[in-house]
């Protein structure tokens, strides 16, 4: 099986971990936060605004691999504060409105000032 980091400029990135990576079929989506690749700033200080850029960010790393959202099998997401989890769910289901992919929902485990949201996703292009 074949291996390839996947890149994409209009998603945030780091030298510490691959934004993606496609092995065979699949297509794995680091954690990604709701960063403006634009100007590195977070989108917003609401649930909302930081998945909807979280979302955006996974997407074009999908992009990037020849994936869409409708290839994604998985999504992990953690929260920094469980009581954002109904403000999450409104967001993402704009996202999947139809026949989601599986999904867990976690609690962030360390304190990122600012982080509200953290989304993995893994997607299928087999």
């Amino acid at each position: 099986m074949t291996r390839e980091i996947v890149k994409s400029a209009k998603a945030p990135s780091s030298p510490l971990f691959s934004q993606g990576v496609k092995a065979g079929p699949f297509v794995f989506v680091s954690g990604i936060v709701g960063t403006d690749p634009n100007n590195g700033h977070l989108a917003g200080d609401s649930i909302q605004d930081q998945t909807r850029q979280a979302l955006a960010n996974c997407e074009a790393i999908l992009q990037a691999a020849g994936a869409g959202l409708g290839d994604v099998v998985e999504v992990g997401v953690l929260l920094s504060s469980p009581s954002d989890f109904a403000g999450l769910n409104e967001e993402y289901a704009r996202w999947f409105p139809n026949d989601p992919p599986t999904r867990y929902v976690a609690q962030l485990g360390v304190d990122l000032p600012g982080i509200l949201v953290s989304i993995r996703m893994t997607a299928f292009i087999g």
